[in-house]
């Protein structure tokens, strides 16, 4: 089962455990009010524990699959005080079958700590106005593959700086071209199944998820500037974390989303990309 990403939620989860800092892998204990307003399942718990487990952003303890189809537990977190336990209920009609999920154990890694950091610097929006836009797990390979090419932290800066570069990709755009990129997108997903969902999402990240914003582009004509406008943008705007650069991170959206276009939608974007910018997308 897929699960979405948030921001709010990784913050919580880094700094809870992050308030035991210095014992080691230690118990940690989740409480039900430490999400409050944010409507967290269990699966939902479990599955961001898991994914930060897996990306190394800490050192956890788990059994079980973190991923099985519960719909029927409880909509929030029961805490326990040493670890967190949910009944498998998977192929169960009546009652819970003997295989537990369980997070015992868990402290940060240097990679966690440093996101943290980042975060407890800027902390996610989601936390003052509500619940964060998520991220679908069947395409974080997509912005997976900015982060690593732009040497970002992670997919949350992919996500936010993808839909700024996309923005001002758009501004320079006529709304036919803008709506031809989008439908190319989801063309292609209902052509295959398997990555439906992969392409709607990017598709959405080209979109804007503002509605402002998208109203806008659909009824203005294009804008025009020059390349260090197009990457001034992408600076100022996107508020770059250390270690990277605008230019990078235009080069990986350039590269991960023109896997996604046909030779003839990837020609015809480059038409309204200025200067230096226009040779990036070419060459990426």
């Amino acid at each position: 089962m897929t699960i979405a990403l948030r921001d709010d939620v990784m913050y919580i989860l880094l700094k809870k455990i992050n308030e035991e800092d210095g014992k080691g892998k230690h118990s940690v204990d989740f409480q039900a009010t430490d999400f409050t307003g944010r409507n967290m399942t269990v699966s939902s718990f479990l599955g961001h524990l898991d994914y930060l487990n897996q990306k190394q952003y800490i050192n956890a303890d788990f059994s079980g699959n973190a991923y099985a189809n519960q719909e029927d537990v409880p909509d929030l977190v029961d805490a326990e005080a040493v670890d967190f336990r949910v009944a498998n209920t998977l192929g169960a009609p009546n009652g819970p079958l003997p295989h537990l999920i369980k997070f015992k154990r868990a402290e940060l890694t240097e990679k966690g700590k440093k996101m943290l950091e980042r975060m407890e610097e800027n902390p996610p929006a989601a936390l003052r106005e509500g619940v964060s836009t998520p991220i679908i797990d069947s395409y974080t390979p997509f912005l997976e593959k900015v982060a690593l090419k732009a040497e970002l932290p992670d997919i949350f800066d992919a996500r936010d700086l993808t839909t700024i570069v996309y923005r001002t990709m758009r501004d320079l755009m006529n709304t036919e071209t803008s709506k031809e990129v989008e439908s190319e997108l989801k063309k292609e997903a209902e052509e295959d199944a398997k990555n439906k969902r992969l392409q709607d999402s990017i598709a959405d990240l080209w979109r804007d998820d503002n509605p402002l914003v998208a109203w806008l582009s659909d009824i203005r004509p294009p804008l025009k500037f020059d390349a260090d406008t197009f990457i001034f943008r992408i600076e100022k705007e996107g508020g770059l974390p250390r270690g990277t650069t605008g230019k990078k991170v235009i080069n990986a959206v350039f590269s991960a989303t023109k896997e996604e276009l046909s030779e003839d939608k990837i020609k015809k974007v480059a038409e309204f990309l200025p200067g230096t910018i226009r040779e990036m997308w070419e060459t990426a």
